[in-house]
């Protein structure tokens, strides 16, 4: 447990997350164990008695995040209870991220049996796992992610209603300039190994290589994403909720006319990269989920008045794109409004399409090289994007 906790721990302050001394993070072995001494522990101890979970995680967030999620908590009226990101992570996994802005063991209990974590307003993020740090870990990483995607969000939709926050909009600002870093560092990536690859060991290592990069590029946030690559009759895809920068153990290899079972395991996204492989000779596609990618696709300047509001993550009647790169609804999984029925023929035709609030996929011929630039040039599309359309 101590080396899971250290682990994950780390892994938040690396990803610019959590400013060192990095998060609070107690894990349940024989006793309740620490990563470090905090005046947090007496509380969270009460909470995980009070859950009957085997791990949480508290921390203030690093900047820009911290001070966007906050200027989000004042925005709101005294009495809200929750924070509601629109973005594909919250829908499906968070739904909405509560405020406890009395943070008594009772108030977070209360709070943590409804939703996986809990904003306190300036102090930071409390979130828990039932059997591992992990979840914990992620859960944290998911409510940087939306609340980021939201706060930009929010300033385009303030515009469009010509409301003015100086606050946000001055955040904002900061928030550009933190992620331009990221971009241009980004940019700057080794190259990465060359296919075809014809033998297993190869496959594996080329996915294990690209998600570890697009990681340490900080394009996404560990787990936000999948990977696949299509050798012969098999395509080799990581597993759900699996790690993009731990992906060792975590790849599933899945016969196409689906006689092994294997892809029970595999991503949700498993439908629509099977799709993918079965309409083209395309053998390698990355999925993650940047923040810009992500922001762009929720910016819409009539929602209003369309007849799917509220629903536009699965049919958009507007033909939308960034560059060339189109912008698709879709939700995981197959039917008329999934991923697997929008995606696979704009993305062969260009080889990279967004999905609403979801993320990029993007393909190569024979290796992630020419995938994962695209990746990069679809971000710093919509991040230059973004900052034309809000221009104050």
């Amino acid at each position: 447990m101590k080396d899971l906790i250290r682990k994950y721990a780390r892994k938040l302050v690396d990803q610019g997350l959590v400013a060192p001394p990095g998060p609070l993070v107690g894990g349940l072995d024989a006793d309740l164990v620490w990563n470090r001494s905090d005046p947090w522990q007496p509380l969270l101890a009460q909470v995980v008695t009070g859950l009957d979970i085997s791990a949480i995680l508290f921390a203030r967030p690093a900047e820009p995040y911290f001070s966007l999620i906050n200027r989000l908590v004042e925005r709101m009226p005294a009495d809200s209870p929750a924070l509601r990101p629109q973005d594909n992570e919250t829908r499906t996994f968070l739904h909405e991220i509560p405020i406890v802005r009395d943070p008594s063991a009772a108030n977070l209990i209360h709070a943590l049996k409804q939703r996986k974590c809990v904003i306190v307003p300036e102090q930071g993020i409390v979130s828990y796992g039932t059997v591992s740090p992990e979840q914990a870990y992620i859960v944290y990483s998911s409510v940087c992610f939306s609340l980021f995607v939201k706060a930009f969000v929010d300033v385009f939709d303030d515009l469009r209603f010509g409301r003015s926050d100086p606050i946000l909009q001055d955040l904002v600002m900061q928030g550009r300039r933190y992620y331009a870093a990221c971009l241009a560092k980004a940019m700057d990536h080794p190259q990465l190994m060359e296919g075809p690859f014809d033998h297993r060991r190869d496959v594996i290592e080329a996915i294990c290589e690209v998600g570890r990069l697009t990681v340490e590029k900080r394009m996404v946030d560990s787990f936000f994403g999948n990977i696949s690559y299509r050798r012969g009759n098999t395509i080799y895809i990581s597993q759900t909720t699996s790690s993009l920068d731990d992906l060792k153990g975590c790849i599933d290899p899945c016969a196409m006319d689906d006689s092994k079972c294997t892809a029970i395991t595999a991503s949700s996204e498993y439908p629509a990269h099977k799709s993918v492989y079965r309409q083209s000779d395309h053998r390698a596609i990355l999925h993650g989920h940047p923040r810009f990618s992500v922001i762009v696709s929720l910016l819409c300047e009539d929602r209003e008045q369309c007849e799917n509001n509220g629903n536009c993550h699965i049919a958009c009647p507007r033909d939308r794109d960034i560059n060339g790169v189109p912008i698709l609804p879709g939700e995981s999984g197959t039917g008329p409004g999934s991923i697997a029925a929008s995606l696979p023929l704009p993305l062969i035709r260009n080889r990279a399409a967004i999905i609403y609030g979801h993320g990029v996929f993007t393909t190569g011929e024979n290796d992630f090289a020419g995938a994962f630039q695209r990746l990069l040039d679809v971000e710093r599309a919509c991040f230059e994007d973004y900052f034309e359309r809000i221009k104050f």
